[in-house]
C-alpha cells in the first residue's frame, strides 16, 4: 500500500528542488515513487502543476514489454510491442492511477502566492536516508496518510531545519 505525503513550501522553487532530491532517491533504490509532481503559485496566484512520475508512458511500458512477450509467441512480436503499449497506457488513463486530481486542485488553493507544494505517492522508502535528505528543505506537511507516529517524526525532522 502506497503512502501519501503532501508538503507546502513557503518558496515558489523549493517542491522543485525537493523533487529533484527524491529523483536521485530514487535512482540510489531509497525511496520507490507511485506518483510526484509539485504544484507552484506564482504571485498572481496562477497555479501550475508540474509532473514527475508519468504513470501513462509508465503502463505503455510495461504493455509494450507484456505485448512483445505475447507477439512473441506467435511470431508478431513488433505488433504486440505496438498493441500492448497502447493497451498499456490506455489502461492506466481508463484507471486513473496516482493522486486523484481534485484532491490536487482542493490542496492547491489553500498555497499562498510565491509558494509550492510537493505531492508523493510512496510506496516504499528508507525513512532515515528520506528524512535526513528532506530536512534541509524544511516545509509544512498539509495532508498525509502516515501513522501518527511517522508523521510525527516527519514534522520534527522538517522543522528542525526551520529552527537552524
Amino acid at each position: 500500500m502506497s503512502t501519501l505525503i503532501v508538503i507546502a513550501y513557503p518558496e515558489e522553487h523549493r517542491a522543485a528542488e525537493v523533487l529533484a532530491t527524491l529523483k536521485q532517491l530514487r535512482s540510489q533504490d531509497l525511496i520507490d515513487l507511485d506518483d510526484a509532481f509539485y504544484v507552484t503559485k506564482d504571485k498572481e496566484g496562477d497555479t501550475k502543476v508540474h509532473h514527475a512520475v508519468h504513470l501513462t508512458r509508465k503502463g505503455a511500458g510495461w504493455g509494450a514489454l507484456g505485448g512483445l512477450l505475447i507477439g512473441a509467441l506467435f511470431f508478431i512480436p513488433v505488433a504486440g510491442l505496438i498493441v500492448g503499449a497502447a493497451t498499456g497506457a490506455m489502461g492506466v488513463k481508463l484507471a486513473d492511477l496516482g493522486i486523484d486530481h481534485q484532491f490536487v486542485k482542493d490542496l492547491s488553493a489553500q498555497l499562498q502566492p510565491n509558494s509550492s507544494a510537493i505531492f508523493v505517492l510512496v510506496r516504499n522508502a528508507s525513512p532515515d536516508k528520506v528524512l535526513a535528505a528532506l530536512r534541509p528543505y524544511g516545509g509544512t506537511i498539509l495532508q498525509s496518510t502516515l501513522s501518527e507516529e511517522a508523521e510525527e517524526d516527519l514534522k520534527a525532522n522538517l522543522k528542525a531545519s526551520q529552527g537552524s
